[in-house]
């Protein structure tokens, strides 16, 4: 914290809520390039040169050490010519996905007023939807890049697991944790994953597109009725070949292995931490590392099994496809729902967020989809290092969903 305060770039944060601290700019560019003249705001997560990483919560920041350099992922982006604006603020240790932080406060929705914005990745993706930065540097474990980007109208990838150098990062559950970014446009969603990825190992996408049957069933009405008429349009002006249908699984079964191996592996990460603070965390992260706590060897090892059967039959129905699904299973809930009704909402979610997260596969949230005017994410799935693909994909479909009727 002290070098946050003594840094000559760093100036006070004028909204706390969405940014930990900003410069002018906080860290400047390494070279000239295709990135020249955007800003990046950086989840509180990344080592930053000169600034220690606080994880959204206070006490945590205090007992931290500056970082000596900046992480890979961010050098990736600064090389290409971006600017650092400065640390965004993130849900406790990010594991959450409401986008609450009980110590800085909720960052704002700019599309849904009074809405949640969707986290972990809240304050990038709000800094992104306010015009203060132009690419959010975030995280994606179980859909915090994908969340806030479908809850406020923004393009979010999370980008194949080890396609980008996770060094310099804080981990929640390594097993899942994944490199991503956020922008208003595709363009510079494109320029950035460019930046950040080796080239030679990035591949197309299939030409075909497959549907969850499990998915569709399951979805709200609203949801469903805007996620299928979206389908169909695409199908019926030959954007996409006709989707198959295809067995995802039992997404509650996933759900609940996904949900054990994280817990586990983020209790291993910060247990010892959590367990030397009580009574810092809120309430409901608390709860899910106290969860976290009491889960077993045995449990773990089963939920590992399962997801191992998991990733099998995705990778075969990715290796000739595309998935598509809603990217949440509703759109941004309002700051008052009850917890109850937020809880019920975010099981629903990552029980869709985790098929990308179980296989270590790219996903992208579009802004291609509304319920009553509120934005929804159409997200795509693919293979292992399609990456680039599934943007350029995503932005041949945008074209056409804009001249959909309604």
């Amino acid at each position: 914290m002290v070098a946050d305060l003594l840094h000559p770039a760093a100036v006070p944060a004028f909204d706390t809520s969405i940014w930990r601290v900003l410069g002018n700019p906080l860290v400047g560019s390494e070279s000239i390039g295709p990135l020249s003249g955007r800003t990046v705001a950086v989840k509180d997560l990344y080592d930053v040169a000169g600034f220690a990483v606080g994880a959204g919560i206070p006490e945590y920041l205090h007992e931290q050490a500056a970082a000596t350099e900046s992480a890979p992922a961010l050098r990736a982006l600064l090389g290409a010519g971006a600017t650092a604006r400065g640390i965004a603020q993130t849900d406790e240790f990010a594991y959450g996905i409401t986008g609450a932080n009980v110590h800085y406060g909720t960052p704002p929705n700019p599309r849904v007023p009074n809405a949640v914005p969707g986290g972990s990745s809240s304050g990038p993706a709000t800094a992104v939807a306010l015009g203060q930065a132009d690419i959010g540097l975030g995280t994606d474990t179980a859909g915090s890049i994908r969340v806030p980007a479908s809850y406020q109208g923004l393009w979010g990838l999370r980008s194949t697991q080890d396609a980008v150098n996770r060094s310099g990062l804080l981990p929640l559950a390594p097993r899942f944790d994944a490199v991503g970014w956020i922008t208003r446009t595709p363009g510079v969603l494109r320029a950035a994953v460019v930046a950040s990825v080796q080239p030679e190992l990035q591949r197309g996408a299939p030409a075909r597109y497959a549907v969850g049957a499990s998915v569709v069933v399951g979805l709200d009405d609203e949801v469903q009725e805007a996620f299928v008429d979206a389908v169909d349009w695409l199908e019926g002006t030959g954007s996409i070949t006709p989707v198959d249908f295809v067995d995802v699984g039992d997404l509650a079964a996933l759900f609940q292995a996904f949900r054990t191996v994280q817990a586990a592996e983020a209790w291993q990460v910060h247990g010892s931490w959590v367990r030397a603070h009580p009574g810092v965390l809120a309430a409901d992260v608390a709860a899910r590392f106290s969860w976290a706590s009491r889960v077993t060897g045995s449990a773990e090892r089963a939920a590992r099994g399962v997801l191992g059967v998991a990733r099998e039959r995705l990778d075969q129905i990715l290796d000739e496809r595309v998935l598509l699904l809603p990217s949440t299973a509703s759109t941004a809930p309002r700051l008052d729902s009850e917890a109850a009704a937020l809880d019920r909402t975010r099981s629903a979610t990552l029980a869709l967020t985790c098929l990308a997260a179980i296989g270590g596969y790219p996903a992208l949230s579009a802004p291609l989809l509304d319920v009553h005017g509120a934005p929804l994410g159409l997200c795509l799935v693919g293979p292992r290092f399609s990456d680039l693909a599934l943007v350029d994909a995503a932005t041949a479909m945008a074209t056409q969903l804009n001249e959909m009727p309604g």
